[in-house]
């Protein structure tokens, strides 16, 4: 099948041929079957050569898919495009697509000690810290330095590792005991105009900080003494701090907007299912594509289907429903929220009004109160009201700043570069106001270049309203203080995209969600050649978006692998999203940015909760071919199956998606006065005999019935099926979905699945 956007005539790109799967099913290794492989390269040159001649084919292909993804990349024009997509053996000719990275990108940082998902102790010494499991991410590579990817203490590497490390000197990536492995891919970034050696190394090595941090939060060792700016010092450590790394580079600096190309993505994933990783972490996206045009849910199908378990983050276009990207159901997608630990640093006015914010800048030169100044009336004479009350560049007039704290309004530019900005007008301080987009909940401590802290919405109109009704305002920034069991958390970050899924509505997106807003870890130690970028290079750094939760998620996955190696991967994933709380520490329902209550568009099944995830009494499995069938109902060909199945798929007659296994249930059209039924299956997992009875919480105005109430079981591995009946106690439009769930119990396991349903006029 051949769909392109942006039909372009005459004008060549790179494009991804697509042939499905290998029939040597992956199992080729170089150098044992470097004749299987040299082949498979040689058939995708013929293909293309059948259409382009020889030489010029030579010229255009780039990536040659050898290990278990089948298919090749091309420069081509539309109408070459369109005529090898009539090729018999051709699946599926799509754009090599750019994505980016999923962090707020404005020093916008990890341990698991004091982490809101709680302290997972009976998880890691079960898992023996994940040792003998090996993680993996497709980012920025890795600074192989740091101290996070220390092989002390480690025997050998696993026999079954086949990965390499690509570049294995001192300037490219040195491998040890710990980081086994670093590849980089390049290719669809230069093919779309990039430069891999500039601002960025030929090579694993992260050059961007970002990389780093997201492995070492999967999988860092135990770093005691760490520290940052003096403000925090303490043991860092990621999810599994025992487990194998390996990095995979795809992501570059930005070209065209993009940092990270379907192309590269692909040859990163083949790659890490031919290395043998366990987990593969995935913290970048872009707009929600069709799966079969989609190449990370392409990958991450190969990767499933071997075993593997793959996280991608959900994406940091909050709050706006409808922006939740990585979308396919054997993806993992993964939401962000804050921790239960604070870097509070508040504002005190000479009024005795205390604003509570957050930083991890230095104090204040003097211990006294400064004048206070909207930045609006510290603007330069050539600049707006608006571009100065952002605190842009080259708006703030110096004479106006100078020893003075100015009180900036959030958007448009970094945090840390609007400090940066103010403290090149000779501010004494700065005050970072959210405005009501970001609302209350979702403050992130920067390591600002001046005295500073940002505050919620409602205080920075406090804020403002206190500049204008006074003579001579004036403020004190308090020092930079660490606060652990902060209440309540977790709240959902405003950036976190938010469901329901535009792809297909009936599997409920994102999946869970877990600490992503100031998350401590391991960073990149380059300096940077741009310039306009900070200075500053810290051993380790704080950093929040989607991209910081994935990698948490991860690191649990990698645990529970160790633990349970035979379980599916919807089986681990069933685990995490069944197990998840809904409540923050206070005992009440989770909070958005706005200190509204969320809803599972937000969280998914909830926050997670590592340890109750080791237990959780009943899955929800599914196979590649429960995933194959969830494709035939969504009208996927045989050709359309070639991209994901190996052999021949036969789709049943009467394939509904809204029966797939999934552990949620989203219903995006119930007419009124109707019901639709649903039929689930749980696995016992926990203890025999058992049994479990439901308990239901129906969404407003839709009545909940699951058929049998009561699933008896007799023995480990045991399946038994259920039905769930949705009905509409009334005819009419919701101005909205409505919410519920269903929970089957023992009485020491808590399985839950949340409910999303929307009801429409009959």
């Amino acid at each position: 099948m051949f769909q392109i956007p942006n039909r372009v005539q005459g004008i060549q790109r790179n494009y991804i041929v697509y042939l499905g799967s290998h029939s040597h099913d992956g199992k080729s290794s170089l150098p044992d079957d470097s004749y299987s492989v040299q082949a498979i390269t040689e058939s995708h040159h013929n293909l293309l050569g059948s259409f382009l001649g020889s030489e010029k084919a030579r010229e255009a292909i780039g990536y040659s898919y050898t290990w278990n993804i089948n298919g090749f990349t091309a420069k081509l024009d539309e109408a070459e495009a369109a005529e090898i997509a009539k090729h018999p053996d051709v699946v599926s000719v799509f754009l090599d697509r750019g994505r980016k990275l999923h962090t707020t990108r404005s020093w916008d940082y990890l341990s698991l000690e004091k982490n809101g998902a709680g302290h997972p102790g009976p998880l890691w010494k079960a898992a023996k810290f994940g040792e003998g499991t090996i993680i993996a991410t497709l980012d920025t590579g890795v600074w192989p330095e740091s101290k996070s990817f220390d092989d002390e203490g480690y025997g050998p590497v696993p026999s079954k590792w086949k990965g390499i490390c690509q570049n294995n000197t001192k300037a490219g990536v040195p491998c040890n005991r710990k980081l086994i492995g670093a590849r980089f891919f390049s290719k669809g970034y230069t093919q779309a105009g990039g430069n891999p050696t500039n601002q960025s190394f030929l090579s694993a090595r992260d050059s961007e900080g970002h990389g780093t941090h997201t492995l070492s939060t999967a999988g860092g060792n135990f770093v005691p003494q760490a520290k940052i700016l003096g403000a925090v010092k303490g043991t860092a450590k990621g999810g599994a701090p025992r487990a194998r790394v390996a990095a995979y580079k795809v992501c570059w600096p930005p070209v065209n907007e993009s940092e990270c190309f379907d192309s590269d993505i692909l040859a990163a994933f083949d790659a890490a299912i031919h290395d043998g990783v366990d987990v593969i972490s995935v913290s970048l996206g872009g707009s929600a594509d069709e799966y079969f045009q989609d190449a990370v849910a392409i990958g991450s199908f190969h990767a499933v289907k071997k075993g593997i378990l793959v996280s991608c983050s959900a994406g940091n276009s909050g709050p706006l429903p409808g922006t939740v990207s990585n979308l396919a159901p054997w993806i993992t997608t993964v939401a962000a929220s804050t921790l239960d630990r604070k870097f509070v640093a508040s504002v005190q006015l000479d009024n005795g009004l205390i604003l509570k914010g957050e930083s991890l800048s230095g104090p204040l030169p003097q211990n006294k109160t400064y004048p206070l100044l909207s930045a609006a009336q510290a603007r330069a004479a050539h600049a707006t009201v608006k571009d100065a009350l952002l605190c842009k560049p080259k708006t703030l007039d110096p004479k106006k700043a100078k020893g003075k704290i100015l009180a900036c309004l959030r958007g448009d530019i970094g945090r840390v570069e609007k400090g940066k900005i103010a403290a090149m007008a000779g501010a004494s301080g700065m005050i970072l106001c959210n405005d009501k987009i970001n609302g209350d909940g979702d403050l992130t401590a920067d390591p600002h270049f001046l005295p500073a802290t940002q505050i919620g919405y409602r205080d920075g109109v406090a804020l403002f309203r206190y500049i204008s009704s006074t003579k001579h305002p004036k403020a004190y920034i308090t020092p930079s203080t660490s606060m652990v069991n902060v209440k309540p958390a977790p709240v959902m970050a405003d950036f976190s995209s938010k469901g329901p899924n535009t792809i297909a509505p009936y599997v409920l997106k994102p999946d869970i969600t877990a600490p992503g807003v100031n998350i401590i870890a391991a960073y990149t130690e380059a300096k940077p050649t741009d310039p306009s970028e900070d200075p500053r290079k810290f051993p380790y750094n704080i950093l929040s978006g989607t991209s910081m939760s994935c990698p948490h998620v991860s690191g649990v996955f990698g645990l529970l692998r160790a633990v349970y190696p035979h379980w599916s991967p919807s089986a681990i994933r069933s685990a995490i999203m069944t197990t998840a709380r809904t409540r923050d520490n206070a005992r009440n329902p989770i909070l958005d940015s706005t200190l509204e209550k969320a809803t599972p568009f937000s969280y998914g099944s909830g926050h997670i909760r590592p340890n109750r995830a080791m237990d959780p009494g009943l899955v929800y499995d599914l196979s590649v071919s429960d995933y194959l069938d969830f494709l035939c109902a969504r009208g996927y060909n045989k050709t359309l199956l070639k991209l994901f199945s190996d052999a021949p798929h036969e789709c049943p007659k009467h394939a509904r998606i809204m029966d797939l296994n999934y552990p949620s249930i989203a219903v995006p059209k119930l007419k009124g006065g109707s019901s639709i039924t649903m039929t689930r299956k749980v696995k016992n997992v926990g203890k025999s005999p058992a049994r479990y009875a439901v308990r239901i919480k129906e969404p407003k105005g839709v009545s909940v019935s699951v058929k049998p109430n009561v699933l008896k079981f007799n023995k480990l591995g045991e399946e038994k099926k259920f039905k769930v009946i949705l009905k509409a106690k009334w005819n009419g439009t919701a101005d909205d979905y409505v919410f519920g769930g269903i929970t089957w119990t023992d009485g020491i396991h808590y399985v839950r699945s949340p409910i999303a349903v929307y009801v429409v006029t009959a």
